[in-house]
């Protein structure tokens, strides 16, 4: 992570190092099919006061959240960390176990991280999909 700016509250992590830098509307940015038209995958995780902390914690939490991206490189599409809302955003490849395997590993190098997820007997299953 090159030095950088908390610029308009957003950070977008891309493959490449992390900048802080504004960004536009995540839904106009955030990928949602692949090439071949399957739809991604994505998660969202929480971290709890993240904004409040002084530049350098920011820096070292975004570094810490870059060394697991680096170990999915070929599953993550797109990342997107909100400091004003204190949520990280990730898609990725729609790849059985990953949206609770990346945020798992984020949360061992992150302990304050939660992923937001909706609970399993809320979600409507399609007919003939078990």
């Amino acid at each position: 992570m090159g030095k950088g700016r908390k610029s308009h509250g957003r950070t977008s992590l891309p493959r490449e190092r992390a900048e802080l830098r504004p960004t536009g509307p995540l839904w106009r940015r955030a990928p949602t099919r692949l090439d071949d038209g399957r739809a991604v995958s994505d998660f969202l995780m929480v971290i709890p006061l993240l904004n409040r902390r002084p530049e350098a914690e920011i820096l070292r939490v975004i570094g810490r959240i870059e060394e697991v991206f680096e170990h999915h490189f070929d599953n993550i599409l797109f990342a997107d960390l909100n400091l004003r809302l204190n949520l990280l955003w990730v898609s990725v490849k729609p790849v059985p176990g990953l949206c609770l395997d990346i945020p798992a590993t984020i949360h061992q190098v992150v302990p304050e991280a939660r992923l937001i997820a909706q609970p399993p007997h809320t979600v409507v299953r399609r007919r003939g999909r078990q």
